[in-house]
């Protein structure tokens, strides 16, 4: 050490030893004048640990981590080619409502060549925007329902009819039958409707129908026998049909048992686990008298709704009469209605053709099959919550005066009716 050297410079001699034990700290990065690469700033070669590629072009692809190169997860869908644009297509889950429905002018004709411009569908007197229109028509599945409890002559008319049936329907069409009288019985199930199979059925099916019943008062046996004739007299309960319900010399008739409401809801129970796509449709051949059945007109109605389930109809005997069958079809207030079958074809969009001849009858069943054929459907997708159980109204309208638009009144919506709506591309 030099004498006369400054006691700071000695101090920063002992300390050089300490400084060479602290690390370099990071070099800055220089601002780039020139263009910028796009991937350069998030590259190792930004920082100038890597030496960078002689010709600028950005690395093909990033680093990858251990845990990246350890689990890569599934594979990614990959499209088709050409198909790219629609694997991005939005998806959401909806409830779709489909509706038939049959136009006729002021003649009963059928009215063709309308187009959705001239349709105007309301939910809950809210208009709905249609998704879908078409005129095609749908392979029908039919549940053929005949009466078997009508009167002879009546039961006559239908058995010889019968054999008419199947010429209503084409190949793709398939067909189960049902009969009723004290209850509902299945013939087959489900077979095509120009089978061998269906046509020994409905020769199965025939039956001679039941005797009209009669009520003798006349004879010594025709009323309750009263004795001593004054306030002690007294009935014999075993005398006659009413077992002592006589009343003032009138007898209380009892009525025959016809189990429509079950026939219905059989054919119905049975409609409803057929394949979707198709139409399904309830055809009764009847009277349409109903008495004695468990199920309810409302519970039959409710569940013919929720299925996409429409009645159609061939009415024979006194309901087939215009002036009968007129006043059965208003319903009059305070009278029992004998004929709840344009009930069902109301409440379910369905029609019903009433004739008394057993030509009629045949006719009937070729014209009701091409009035279902020839149905216009419309879809929309409801706006009302997604499955609330609740019954919806529907009204279908047509843009053009003097035309009868005959479709169900409402429906409930379930599970089934669920599908993926498919969101519309931006343009």
């Amino acid at each position: 050490m030099m004498l006369g050297q400054p006691a700071q410079s000695q101090a920063q001699q002992q300390s050089a030893p300490q400084q060479q034990t602290i690390p370099d700290a990071p070099r800055p990065q220089g601002v780039p004048v020139g263009p910028v690469t796009p991937g350069r700033g998030t590259t190792p070669d930004s920082n100038g640990d890597t030496p960078a590629s002689q010709d600028g072009a950005v690395p093909g692809k990033l680093p990858e981590t251990a845990a990246q190169k350890a689990d890569e997860g599934p594979e990614p869908e990959i499209p088709e080619q050409g198909q790219g644009a629609q694997a991005f297509t939005l998806q959401v889950q909806t409830n779709f409502v489909e509706v038939p429905f049959t136009v006729k002018d002021n003649k009963g004709r059928l009215v063709p060549g309308l187009t959705w411009r001239d349709i105007r569908v309301y939910e809950n007197n809210l208009r709905q925007q249609l998704s879908l229109f078409t005129v095609d028509p749908f392979p029908l599945s039919v549940a053929l329902v005949i009466d078997q409890s009508m009167t002879v002559d009546n039961m006559t008319k239908v058995n010889n009819s019968l054999s008419a049936v199947q010429g209503a329907f084409t190949p793709f069409d398939e067909v189960a039958v049902f009969t009723y009288n004290n209850g509902p019985k299945m013939e087959t199930a489900f077979t095509g409707a120009q089978s061998a199979r269906l046509t020994a059925v409905l020769e199965r099916s025939k039956r001679p129908g039941r005797e009209a019943l009669y009520y003798d008062t006349s004879g010594p046996l025709g009323q309750n026998i009263v004795n001593n004739g004054g306030a002690d007299s007294h009935t014999d309960p075993n005398t006659n049909a009413t077992h002592g319900t006589s009343i003032l010399g009138i007898q209380n008739v009892p009525r025959d048992v016809h189990t429509l409401n079950d026939a219905i809801l059989a054919a119905a129970t049975a409609l409803s686990k057929t394949a979707s796509g198709r139409r399904r449709i309830i055809y009764v051949i009847s009277d349409g008298r109903e008495y004695g059945s468990q199920a309810k007109f409302s519970q039959v109605v409710k569940y013919l709704n929720t299925n996409k389930i429409a009645v159609y109809g061939t009415l024979v005997g006194d309901s087939s009469l215009p002036v009968i069958g007129f006043l059965d079809k208003v319903h009059l207030p305070l009278q029992m209605r004998d004929n709840i079958l344009p009930a069902y074809a109301k409440q379910t969009g369905g029609e019903f053709d009433g004739e008394f001849r057993q030509k009629g009858i045949e006719n009937s069943f070729a014209k009701i099959a091409e009035e279902v054929r020839t149905q216009y459907t419309v879809g929309y997708y409801t706006h009302e919550p997604f499955i609330d159980g609740k019954y919806r109204t529907l009204e279908v309208k047509v843009l053009r005066p003097s035309l009868d638009v005959r479709a169900k009144l409402g429906y409930y919506p379930t599970a089934a009716d669920v599908k993926p709506a498919v969101a519309p591309e931006p343009k």
